[in-house]
């Protein structure tokens, strides 16, 4: 039966396949693909971790029969029992080894997939005991995880997709064709974390829905990255969907299709096309200059979470990296296997990699920006619910916190600066004092690399302005620095006191509201006058509906993905900065920019 589910479009297109469930579990699971030939290793991880618990519930039964009558309840050897019989039960075992031989995924998430199937069908039996029986698997399951953790296969970042003999008069994008050719796959998940997220990117997914999270959210930032279809906030998403049904991501209007029937395949299967030829248009506008109607060159450059995405940023015609997230070195590194945060020199070789990927053109690197929706592990960074770590301990705090590892990353920057421009961005600055200390450790970095004869190159200096406080004190920040980077996801939200990761307050979440307008409009004024560099980095940057109103207000310098980019030059290539001056002022001025922006 066909049924949609509504969520919030945060990355455009149309993508159709089969469901990919990402299922939670109350102990970290780490979700990555195996290689063909690690199949039979990874099914042994789990044969193992089986005849190991198993072992666990004998000594439990045998414990319990050397106790007396009135020592233990009667009703758990019974329950020990049903645990043994669930271990053994062929459905669970069974449908592990398929998730690990036809999907290649990794031993614990073939476990909690299966363990979701498995669930299902427990709550779908009529007899109470039956169903109460499922809370007895989840125990079995999480034991095995428990034992399965820590013995990981080496990752692979691509799984080849299954290809099947089809008839010559079958559709292959038909949900009801049994042997359809390279079958699309689609993400659902209640949520991702960004180091999940980066591991997927690597992957096959042509498109993703998660329960949880806001337009500007960090797993939506990484699908408007990956370029594919999301939809985001679609609450109960991940309970409705089961694996392998087919869905239609539609996210350009935020809505998921389940099971679609053959005349909506149709109808989408068009508007994918659609976009396609769209896509197409555009890429002959990769090697135009950005330049005006009226001449005023305009720089457009990319936003990065790792080192190889400059190889997309060069093919979208970027002009530089206008923000380097280098936080996203320093996460997932729980599910690599790796214990400790990256060295000196493993951060030096990444960031020269992305000077050198540009190929002589600038890379602003973004000082590691943690906390809030970016924790440095798999955990949600949401576990203490009566905290809001948007107002916590996150970005250069914790870098002030941390002088050592700061240390570490200054060094690694003015290493990899003697190979090429770079910029060095300070995120989340408020008080003088905190620019203070970060320019005195600037400078301690610098002498610690002099006094063991490293090279190390000049690097100019600049700071994010995304705290309310920070766009009021705009001269303090000038005499420091020798550009701004208007980081709007955060000034938004701090701005309107709105978690922008948070569903449920997402439609407060507004871009075009006067008093974020007025900041970054003062902001864009305040560095022209004094003849500073100011950009905008945040998703305003690639949104092509504040593309005029941007270059009215005399911004010349947009960072974004470098997917958004040259739908963004073509605004640039038909506007008239003249004639938008006024405009933009009008908008300023207005109750109701939002409307006032559609002209």
């Amino acid at each position: 039966m066909t049924f949609v589910v509504h969520g919030l479009p945060v990355a455009r297109g149309i993508a159709i396949g089969r469901a990919v469930l990402v299922v939670s579990s109350r102990i970290d699971v780490a979700h990555y693909f195996i290689k063909p030939e690690q199949v039979e290793s990874e099914i042994d991880r789990v044969r193992k971790a089986r005849d190991a618990v198993a072992e666990e519930l004998q000594k439990l039964q045998a414990s319990v029969a050397l106790m007396g009558p009135n020592d233990t309840p009667q009703e758990l050897s019974a329950l020990l029992e049903v645990h043994q019989m669930l271990l053994q039960d062929e459905v669970l075992t069974g449908g592990v080894k398929h998730w690990i031989v036809e999907r290649l995924y990794n031993a614990e998430w073939a476990l909690t997939t299966q363990l979701e199937v498995v669930a299902r069908q427990f709550d779908e039996m009529e007899d109470e005991y039956l169903r109460e029986r499922k809370a007895d698997l989840e125990q079995v399951v999480e034991r095995l995880l428990h034992r399965i953790k820590g013995t990981a296969a080496v990752l692979a970042p691509t799984p080849p997709r299954r290809k099947r003999a089809a008839a010559e008069d079958e559709d292959p994008h038909d949900p009801t064709a049994a042997d359809a050719i390279d079958v699309p796959l689609v993400l659902i998940a209640h949520d991702l974390s960004p180091a999940d997220m980066l591991q997927f990117k690597k992957s096959v997914f042509a498109g993703f829905v998660t329960d949880v999270g806001g337009r500007t959210s960090h797993t939506a930032i990484i699908a408007r990255s990956m370029d594919i279809p999301a939809v985001v906030g679609a609450r109960s998403a991940s309970q409705l969907v089961r694996q392998d049904d087919w869905v239609i991501i539609d996210g350009d209007a935020g809505v998921m299709i389940v099971d679609p029937s053959p005349i909506i395949l149709a109808e989408y299967g068009f508007k994918q096309r659609q976009g396609d030829l769209e896509r197409g248009r555009l890429s002959r506008l990769r090697h135009k200059p950005a330049v005006t109607l009226d001449g005023q060159r305009v720089e457009l450059l990319a936003n990065i979470e790792m080192p190889e995405d400059t190889i997309g940023a060069v093919k979208a015609g970027a002009v530089g990296v206008g923000l380097f997230r280098s936080e996203f070195l320093f996460m997932g590194r729980e599910s690599q296997h790796l214990t400790r945060l990256p060295d000196e020199e493993e951060q030096f070789q990444a960031y020269r990699a992305a000077v050198e990927g540009m190929k002589g053109m600038p890379v602003t690197i973004r000082t590691i920006d943690v906390g809030a929706d970016k924790p440095l592990d798999n955990k949600s960074a949401r576990e203490d619910s009566h905290l809001n770590p948007a107002l916590g301990l996150r970005a250069i705090r914790w870098s002030l916190a941390d002088p050592a590892m700061f240390l570490t990353q200054l060094r690694a920057i003015l290493r990899a600066a003697a190979h090429g421009e770079i910029h060095l961005l300070i995120p989340m600055l408020a008080h003088a004092s905190e620019i203070r200390q970060t320019l005195s450790l600037i400078d301690f970095a610098r002498a610690e690399l002099d006094n063991r004869g490293a090279v190390h190159g000049p690097v100019k200096l600049g700071a994010m302005i995304e705290i309310p406080a920070a766009a009021l004190t705009l001269k303090t920040f000038l005499k420091h620095f020798d550009f701004l980077s208007i980081g709007t996801n955060d000034l938004i939200q701090y701005t309107l006191a709105i978690d922008r990761a948070d569903e449920s307050v997402a439609h407060l979440y507004d871009p075009a509201h006067p008093a974020v307008l007025k900041l970054v409009a003062d902001t864009i004024a305040e560095c022209v006058r004094q003849g500073k560099g100011v950009s905008v980095c945040g998703e305003m940057a690639g949104d092509v509906a504040f593309t005029r109103l941007l270059l009215g207000l005399g911004l010349r310098s947009f960072s974004m993905h470098p997917s958004q980019i040259l739908a963004v030059k073509q605004e640039v290539l038909r506007a008239d900065t003249s004639k938008l001056v006024d405009w933009a002022q009008e908008v300023l001025e207005s109750e109701n920019p939002a409307a006032a922006l559609v002209r």
